[in-house]
C-alpha cells in the first residue's frame, strides 16, 4: 500500500503530475473542446464525473482480480468499466441538456477511449492506493483535466479576438499555447521533492 498523504496525492494529480500538462495523455479532447469555455466547463465536468465513477468501480474490480488470479483482465475490464460509465452519461446529458449534447459532439463518446481516464485506473493501480486516496487521486486528476481545459479555452477565447498573423491561426497558434502552458506546469514539478 502506498502511504502518500491526501493532501499529496490531491496537489500532485491536480498541478505536479496534470494529466494534460505533464503526463500529456487527454490530448485530443483537450485541444478539440478547448474552444469555447462553456463547452470546455461542461466537458470537463463530464470528466470529472467518469474519472470518479470509473477510479471507483477498477478499484473493487481490481480487488475481485487479485482474488481470483486473473490480474491478466485489467486492462479489458478498465475499458468495459469506462465504456460503460461514458454511456450512462451521454444518456443523461442527451436527455437533460440536449444542446450540450450537440456543442460537445463527438468528443462526448471520445471520452471513453481518452486515455486520461484509463490512465487514472492504471496509476492507481501500480501505485497501489487505497481505496480513499484512489478517490482523491481520481477528483484531482479530474480537476486538474479541467483546470487544463478552462485555461487553454479562456486564451483561445481571447485568441479569437487577437490579431493572429495567418500563418499561426487556429491549430497552430492552439498547440503553442500548450506547450508554453505545459512549460509553465512543469514549473509545480519543485513542488513535489524533497
Amino acid at each position: 500500500m502506498n502511504s502518500a498523504s491526501l493532501s499529496f496525492i490531491f496537489i500532485d494529480s491536480l498541478l505536479i503530475n496534470n494529466l494534460v500538462l505533464a503526463v500529456f495523455l487527454g490530448i485530443c479532447p483537450f485541444l478539440g473542446v478547448s474552444g469555447k469555455l462553456e463547452t470546455a466547463t461542461r466537458m470537463g465536468g463530464a470528466v470529472i464525473f467518469v474519472m470518479l465513477v470509473s477510479s471507483t468501480l477498477t478499484f473493487g474490480i481490481n480487488r475481485l482480480l487479485i482474488a481470483v488470479d486473473a490480474e491478466y483482465l485489467r486492462i479489458i475490464a478498465y475499458i468495459v468499466v469506462i465504456a460503460s460509465t461514458v454511456q450512462l452519461v451521454e444518456m443523461f446529458i442527451k436527455k437533460t441538456s440536449p444542446a450540450l449534447f450537440r456543442a460537445l459532439g463527438i468528443y462526448l463518446p471520445l471520452i471513453t477511449t481518452n486515455c486520461a481516464i484509463l490512465g487514472v485506473a492504471m496509476f492507481q493501480t501500480f501505485r497501489e492506493y487505497s481505496f480513499i486516496q484512489s478517490l482523491v487521486f481520481s477528483i484531482g486528476s479530474g480537476l486538474g483535466f479541467a483546470l487544463a481545459l478552462v485555461i487553454m479555452s479562456g486564451i483561445r477565447e481571447q485568441l479569437n479576438l487577437a490579431d493572429v498573423p495567418n500563418v499561426a491561426k487556429g491549430t497552430a497558434i492552439a498547440l503553442m499555447v500548450a506547450g508554453i502552458l505545459s512549460m509553465a506546469f512543469m514549473g509545480f514539478a519543485g513542488l513535489g521533492s524533497n
